[in-house]
């Protein structure tokens, strides 16, 4: 038997007076497969430091083979010192390594050697720091969020190129597809302990859940023989006197055994702060382009966004996903073309650089906005470090300065905010960065079970096969044509196949033509022509009515001066804001029925 490259053995490993690692494990042999898989703050990317030998450990056992070559490539690249992308791989390689490979992989992925490294954004970055790793091929490959900030045409290449690898792998990612397409062996981390699946990451959950299931019972057996015991102590206490002792001993080291038990911190409580619903008509864009630098991000794109849609942004970085998710909310002008929104529309957008957070506040702060301990949810207060419970934030965290969290902790940090705001609308541009795998779980629930409409921008194939209920993506990197597909990623792909396919001759392409020829003969009725020419004066004079009810509504003192006015108020507001959604459907209904003719 071939030993193992690679070996750690009973790793320990305490920070303050919490153990992070307890005996932690790891074997790697030639070509191995391996996802160490765990929630955030587990002490996954330090057990893959330690094994890289950056990190020193209180105690065990490290032993490399003679020889072995190691590559580690950290969530953070450090950039500082080099001049051009070039100089930052070259320094990765060695004397015996073929310096062609640099060169090759720059090409491969996009660069060119000379950018400066300090200017680059997070998928360059990513980018140069595989190359890095990449470009020696040494016999082990640690990769901690290798997918972090690519594309999904830049992950598809990876993974096909790891497939390839002679290079052993140890993997830590947040994207399941990739972890099922490359695993061979799966190491759970938890409670500073490892446990080993000899399978991939796809047999993971069902294994993991059943070892979950037999400690919970195990738990239960432990704490009802404490209580038979305990019972004992108070009541049975009648035997010798050195029986009893001992059992009493028994019954303290039970006991201990409780207090030394380690737990999981628990589930993160997402709930989304759903406001009243808007419109049927949630966004409606008509032939809307926008050009940066004379190249076309978006032309002529036209969509309606209906109440309860999921719609995914799909699409290599830099060719437009955020430009055209902007231009839909009206956070970005169009060069041409127009957007409407529809009535009563609440929308909360999470952004993927968490800009909107202040690096130098507290994360109390954060939460609240500053000079308060209560944060509201929705229209109730709750206090500060009861909100951050849900989110798995220990209490004496409140005072932690966001720019020491850590990359999960930012994102679950960001969700805490927005979902605490009343919304009909999530925008989401790429929530699943830096999220352990159970709170991607809770998310993808959420999501499921919200109301409202969804907008999401995401290279995670797993999280968009699962959430979205059509997928918008360019036709290709230059055009600025946007195409809109039925479903999720996977659907996206097959229908694009089908695209491609020849066209159909003979008898079925004559029943096309009869089928078109018959539409065309359909016409809307002088009643519908009518309706589509009134309808949007009609709609438009309901909203200014009800613009001026809540306006009056909102004057001090209207309700304890006038009760029955108020009243009165109220109910014909919610007459005219039911009314108005009436009046948008029928509008809508028959845009589709004209866009059908028009288009047969």
């Amino acid at each position: 038997m071939v030993p193992p490259l690679l070996t750690l053995r009973d790793i320990n490993l305490t920070f303050g007076s919490t153990p992070l690692l307890d005996g932690a494990e790891l074997s790697v042999s030639e070509r191995d497969r391996i996802c160490l898989v765990g929630r955030n703050g587990s002490g996954k990317s330090t057990l893959l430091k330690i094994a890289a030998g950056l990190v020193e450990f209180d105690s065990g056992e490290i032993f490399v083979q003679p020889g072995t070559t190691v590559r580690y490539l950290p969530q953070e690249p450090d950039f500082s010192g080099f001049k051009t992308t070039f100089d930052y791989v070259q320094a990765g390689c060695e004397a015996g390594d073929d310096p062609y490979r640099v060169v090759y992989l720059l090409e491969q992925l996009g660069l060119t050697g000379e950018e400066d490294p300090n200017k680059l954004s997070g998928g360059e970055g990513r980018r140069a720091a595989l190359i890095r790793v990449l470009a020696p091929e040494p016999d082990i490959l640690l990769l901690d969020e290798p997918t972090n900030h690519l594309d999904i045409t830049v992950v598809e290449w990876l993974e096909s190129y790891l497939k390839n690898s002679t290079s052993a792998l140890v993997l830590i990612s947040h994207d399941r597809r990739f972890l099922e397409n490359l695993s061979q062996i799966t190491i759970w981390l938890s409670l500073g302990q490892t446990r080993r699946l000899n399978q991939s990451y796809k047999e993971f959950e069902i294994w993991r859940d059943e070892i979950l299931e037999l400690e919970e019972n195990d738990r239960h057996k432990l704490d009802r023989k404490i209580v038979r015991e305990e019972h004992w102590l108070r009541y049975g206490v009648t035997a010798r006197r050195k029986r009893n002792v001992r059992r009493l001993n028994d019954l303290q080291n039970l006991r201990q055994q409780r207090r030394d038990r380690r737990t999981d911190t628990g589930s993160v409580k997402m709930v989304v702060n759903e406001a009243r619903s808007s419109g049927k008509l949630v966004f409606e864009a008509e032939n809307i382009s926008k050009i940066f630098d004379g190249r076309d991000i978006v032309r002529n794109f036209s969509i309606r966004i209906l109440r309860g849609d999921r719609i995914g942004f799909v699409g290599p970085n830099g060719v437009g996903k955020t430009t055209l998710l902007k231009m839909l909310i009206s956070e970005l002008e169009p060069d041409e073309g127009t957007i409407r929104s529809g009535a009563k529309v609440e929308m909360v957008s999470l952004d993927q650089r968490r800009e909107s957070l202040d690096a130098n506040a507290s994360l109390s702060d954060a939460l609240t906005g500053g000079g308060s301990d209560m944060v509201f949810v929705g229209s109730q207060q709750r206090h500060v470090v009861s909100y951050m419970k849900d989110f798995l934030f220990q209490p004496e965290q409140a005072r932690t300065v966001v720019s020491t969290l850590s990359g999960g902790e930012r994102g679950r940090l960001m969700l805490a905010r927005a979902f605490a705001k009343p919304s009909n609308i999530l925008v989401l541009d790429e929530p699943t960065n830096d999220l352990d795998h159970d709170t991607l779980d809770l998310l993808q629930e959420l999501i499921f079970d919200y109301e409202g409409t969804i907008l999401l921008v995401s290279h995670d194939r797993d999280f968009l096969d699962r959430v979205v209920t059509a997928t918008i993506a360019p036709n290709d990197d230059i055009s600025g044509i946007w195409v809109e597909y039925a479903g999720g990623y996977s659907d996206m792909l097959l229908q694009k196949k089908s695209v491609n396919k020849p066209k159909q001759s003979g008898k079925r392409q004559k029943d096309i033509k009869h089928n078109k020829l018959r539409n065309k003969l359909q016409r809307m009725s002088f009643k519908d022509k009518h309706a589509l020419e009134i309808l949007p004066e009609k709609i438009e004079n309901l909203r200014l009515q009800i613009v001026d009810i809540q306006h009056k509504m909102s004057e001090p003192d209207f309700y304890n001066n006038k009760t029955e006015d108020f009243e009165k108020a109220t109910i014909a507001l919610s007459n005219k804001e039911m009314e108005l959604g009436s009046l948008e459907e029928q509008w809508l209904e028959l845009e589709l029925k004209r866009e059908e003719i028009e288009k047969s």
